[in-house]
């Protein structure tokens, strides 16, 4: 356990927290207020494993969003961890998987969000610091998809090297988000945390319109790239064996289409290049959903073959975790439109990308043979400092919530 952040101590006394219970693993769950506003509040604290999130804290932080829903209550995060929790492997995932769904209807019932970070901000806990309309960094606090020695491994380097350890800091610091955008603010000790606090909890208009308007300004941070190709037209055997006849076509990394399946009519998206996910395909993803969105069909189905998010400082300068939550967003706005949202894994999925998939969708489905891993081995083996290959079946896929149905299609070979 690592000494507290400075930050956390002026938060608690800012909103006089009260804990309800005593704490669940890394999390405590309490009440505040600030200047006579009652609030709700969790602290995700690095008590041990860096801070991170398991089936408890999860199940803890899950229950906190569904309050907030029921009551409108505004909500504030200290976060203060390294993500999910690798060692518990699928049931983390899937763990995670429901704690995310709770967060996006929480925002999509109005709760408004503010989140106040420690000094690590990485993967699944840097998309929940992305729940929230507002952030206040600690002068330490380091934010990313990838924590720096994943990026280290991915660069073929180590965290001790100092040049690289130099580059990740001014790409992931507090600073540099501050840079990066308006919502992010730098915390200085001493500063009082209540005038902050009363913006970023203010109440705020229609949520899918603000989420949008997110969007658009993401596009502004995106590198600018050579002009795309037109829209490739796509035959797959697995859309071919889904559909009973289809149209499918793959630009900028991201499918689309629309197929008949049981007689009715679905919209498409996807993912699966097989290449990790960088900010721009990612940005892609969420502009074909954010077009649907605005006049949702009834039924909208995801298909995944992409196993994690690009380790790269290129994209985690522009901030790579605010990209992969919007496509979270783009998702839980079509469905709060009407639509019904389906997740289909057709090769590898995991980790960040496939909760930002899964949490929106009401079903998630594997096809037969493929694979759902909270993280790629080599990312496993960064932070255990081992790697664990083994792919679970079905069952296991089902019991810790990642997935609710297998699909065969064709030819499956008989249990021996």
């Amino acid at each position: 356990m690592s000494a507290p952040a400075p930050i956390v101590e002026a938060l608690r006394a800012a909103i006089a927290f009260e804990a309800q219970g005593g704490p669940a693993g890394n999390v405590t769950i309490g009440r505040g207020s600030v200047e006579g506003r009652n609030l709700r509040a969790a602290f995700i604290e690095n008590r041990g494993a860096s801070g991170a999130l398991g089936r408890i804290e999860c199940t803890h932080l899950g229950s906190l969003f569904a309050v907030c829903a029921r009551e409108r209550a505004p909500l504030v995060l200290f976060i203060d961890s390294a993500g999910a929790k690798v060692s518990e492997g699928l049931a983390a995932l899937g763990a995670f998987r429901a704690l995310y769904r709770a967060g996006l209807e929480a925002c999509f019932a109005g709760v408004p969000i503010a989140a106040v970070l420690g000094r690590n901000c990485f993967g699944g806990s840097s998309m929940l610091a992305h729940l929230a309309r507002e952030r206040l960094f600690d002068g330490t606090t380091q934010l990313a998809m990838s924590g720096p020695s994943i990026l280290a491994t991915a660069a073929g380097t180590t965290v001790m090297d100092e040049m690289f350890a130099a580059m990740a800091q001014a790409a992931i610091s507090a600073s540099a988000r501050a840079k990066a955008s308006s919502a992010n603010r730098v915390w200085s000790a001493g500063d009082d945390l209540a005038p902050w606090l009363r913006e970023a909890l203010a109440p705020r208009g229609e949520v899918a319109g603000a989420l949008r308007l997110r969007h658009e300004a993401l596009a502004l941070r995106l590198p600018k790239q050579a002009p795309a190709a037109r829209p490739e037209a796509v035959r797959r055997r697995d859309l071919e064996k889904i559909y009973q006849g289809y149209e499918a076509s793959e630009i900028h990394g991201v499918l689309s289409g629309s197929g008949r399946r049981g007689g009715d009519e679905e919209a498409f998206v996807g993912l699966v290049g097989k290449s990790p996910l960088g900010a721009h395909r990612a940005w892609h993803f969420a502009e074909t959903v954010w077009q649907l969105a605005a006049r949702p069909p009834a039924r909208i189905e995801v298909f995944l073959d992409c196993a994690t998010h690009a380790a790269r400082l290129d994209d985690e300068r522009i901030v790579l975790s605010e990209f992969v939550v919007d496509m979270a967003f783009a998702l839980a706005a079509a469905a709060a439109a009407g639509a019904r949202i389906g997740l289909t894994v057709v090769g590898k999925a995991g980790g960040g990308v496939y909760v930002a998939l899964a949490a929106p969708a009401a079903r998630v489905s594997s096809l037969y043979g493929a694979e759902i891993q909270v993280l790629p081995g080599s990312a496993v083996a960064a932070i255990l400092g081992e790697s664990r290959e083994e792919t679970p079946d079905f069952a296991a896929y089902r019991a810790a919530g990642v997935a609710e149905e297998e699909l065969k299609l064709g030819f499956v070979p008989k249990a021996p």
